[in-house]
């Protein structure tokens, strides 16, 4: 990774010492590993780092002043989730590769435009996990393909709208709500309406 050129190399510095490191788990998507370390003020500990093996990917689905949330009940937080459509990519994939066929996997969509808005490391106290987002526009309708772990419903709605969902704690799911707000912060910026 580039450093900044006004970034003191004191802030690149690793102030951390692994003495030691041990796989706890591991699965097809995540491992867990638990690192004995020297703290930066010296004292010993240890340090739980959960490896994502894919990179999540998001797509901000434009279609004139709307866009598409994907709705699905989420295993881990017992709850329903409203969500812009993503996925994992897995390693050796292009990310982009990723966001059309998960765009086309639960929406049915396919987009003629593409453009990478961002990404983001989404628990970097905890973990690496990386997601990148893309805003995809000229869209046409195809038949969606949901996995088999995947009961999903999807919803067309203003742009204005979902920002209400993201500010009200109605969208709740990272990459939708950094995608969205910095979308709408872009608009903003480049004068959009």
């Amino acid at each position: 990774m580039r450093e900044r050129a006004d970034v003191d190399s004191s802030e690149s510095k690793n102030p951390w010492k692994t003495l030691s490191s041990k796989a706890v788990y591991d699965n097809p998507w995540i491992s867990v590993r638990e690192d004995g370390v020297v703290h930066p003020d010296g004292a010993l500990g240890i340090y739980g780092v959960v490896h994502y093996k894919n990179v999540a990917v998001g797509v901000l689905a434009f279609d004139g002043e709307d866009i598409y949330l994907v709705g699905q009940y989420r295993y881990p937080l017992e709850r329903y989730s409203w969500e812009i459509p993503e996925g994992g990519c897995p390693e050796g994939e292009d990310t982009l590769d990723a966001a059309r066929r998960e765009l086309e996997e639960e929406t049915g969509l396919r987009a003629a435009d593409w453009r990478k808005l961002g990404e983001s490391h989404l628990s970097n106290s905890v973990s690496d996990e990386l997601a990148v987002w893309y805003l995809a526009s000229g869209l046409t309708q195809g038949e969606e393909r949901p996995e088999g772990s995947e009961e999903l419903r999807v919803r067309r709605v203003p742009f204005r709208e979902a920002v209400r969902m993201v500010l009200e704690g109605e969208i709740t799911d990272s990459v939708s709500v950094i995608a969205i707000l910095h979308y709408q912060l872009l608009r903003s910026t480049e004068g959009a309406a």
